[in-house]
């Protein structure tokens, strides 16, 4: 006989649970998003195309998107090496600088703005000695994006390399695996997926990034001029729609460029499965 009580999720409350997740989400995300393209919608296509693709909007593009994806690069190098450092050894002052990593999501942007430029201007602690000009150049706005980002490549690698079992190594150096060979096909297959995640979340905050990179920036246009910043001048204006056509055009190019590594986080997980 069929019992008459209805069959449960496993998990108490799941049904509710979703909805306040989906309202939560909608609320906070989807409703702010999709008002972009509303207000967007009222501009004629011609009026649309030739917003987004004026020569200063564009070159606000190439800089925007070029220094985020080369400051992600860099964090995503040297925020393995930190994380490695920080699991793998011990040395004094190790707390000390396992507490900096955090900085700069403490510190306001504005006031790592200003620190930044007084570092790397030409008279500053550090620039007075440098060959070459970084404040108020393309170099001083990847600097500051490199800065704010550094953190979530860290944070992300960190717990893997923590969980990782050193028997692996052990058994793979039995084998009779070098450690170059040992790092290529044990460790790296490891920490890749998280490498990746923190690549796209300091990618992600470097392209919505403003307070730390105006004031390093200089703000020049067509040469130091970054997106979110022309953003703000429109809005300065009152060209609201103006506004949210450059922005719709950001979300649209960061959701494929951050699909894009998401693809390839999937890829990367299936391909080193077997190891």
């Amino acid at each position: 006989m069929k019992s008459r009580f209805k069959k449960h999720s496993i998990l108490p409350g799941f049904g509710l649970s979703l909805g306040f997740t989906m309202l939560y989400l909608s609320l906070l995300v989807l409703l702010p998003l999709s008002m972009i393209f509303v207000n967007t919608a009222s501009m004629s296509w011609s009026d649309f195309w030739s917003t987004v693709t004026e020569p200063r909007v564009v070159a606000s593009y190439k800089l925007s998107f070029g220094a985020a994806f080369v400051a992600a690069s860099i964090n995503m190098v040297f925020g393995v090496l930190i994380a490695w450092v920080l699991v793998r050894y011990s040395f004094p002052g190790k707390r000390l600088i396992d507490g900096l990593v955090d900085l700069p999501f403490a510190l306001p942007t504005a006031v790592a703005g200003i620190a930044l430029t007084t570092l790397y201007a030409k008279t500053g602690w550090v620039g007075q000695f440098l060959s070459f000009k970084v404040a108020f150049t393309p170099l001083g706005v990847t600097v500051a994006l490199t800065f704010i980002g550094l953190p979530f490549v860290v944070r992300m690698v960190q717990p893997v390399l923590q969980n990782f079992d050193k028997e692996t190594e052990e058994a793979s150096a039995i084998l009779g695996a070098n450690r170059r060979q040992t790092f290529i096909r044990v460790i790296i297959p490891e920490i890749l997926p998280a490498a990746l995640t923190g690549f796209s979340l300091a990618f992600a905050r470097a392209l919505g990034e403003y307070g730390s990179v105006v004031f390093i920036a200089g703000n020049m246009p067509m040469k130091t001029e970054i997106t979110p910043l022309l953003i703000m001048t429109k809005l300065e204006q009152y060209d609201y729609a103006g506004a949210t056509a450059i922005a719709a055009v950001m979300l649209i190019i960061s959701f494929i460029m951050l699909l894009f590594i998401n693809g390839m986080q999937w890829w990367m997980n299936r391909k080193f499965a077997h190891y």
